[in-house]
């Protein structure tokens, strides 16, 4: 069984910065691409980055320039990089991955608070 487990959220002041990671664990699996997303209370999940196997990135409008989304691939672990933190980035924000194990499944981690608030 594989798992995806977030840490780094917190709060943060309008224009400060945090580091988000995302590491999985398990037996025998292979991770292609993987992405962050996020939802904001009654709003819908949203995409905020991906990134490949082979480091190709694309980025919500929204976080463009301010948010970097990188990997590890040795260490299975992606990161996502938030400077310049609005108030409208405060959501639970989600690690997403596809991996293969005996088939290619979605994982999801159970999510970290990011609250931007003076």
């Amino acid at each position: 069984q594989v798992q995806l487990v977030e840490t780094g959220g917190g709060l943060v002041q309008p224009g400060g910065s945090l580091r988000l990671s995302c590491v999985a664990s398990g037996s025998a699996f292979s991770i292609y691409t993987m992405g962050w997303y996020r939802q904001a209370p009654g709003k819908q999940r949203e995409l905020v980055a991906i990134i490949s196997i082979g480091g190709h990135t694309n980025y919500a409008e929204s976080v463009k320039g301010r948010f970097t989304i990188s990997r590890d691939n040795a260490k299975n672990t992606m990161y996502l990089q938030m400077n310049t933190l609005k108030p409208e980035d405060t959501a639970v924000y989600y690690c997403n991955a596809h991996i293969a194990t005996t088939s290619i499944n979605d994982y999801w981690g159970q999510g970290t608070q990011v609250t931007v608030s003076s």
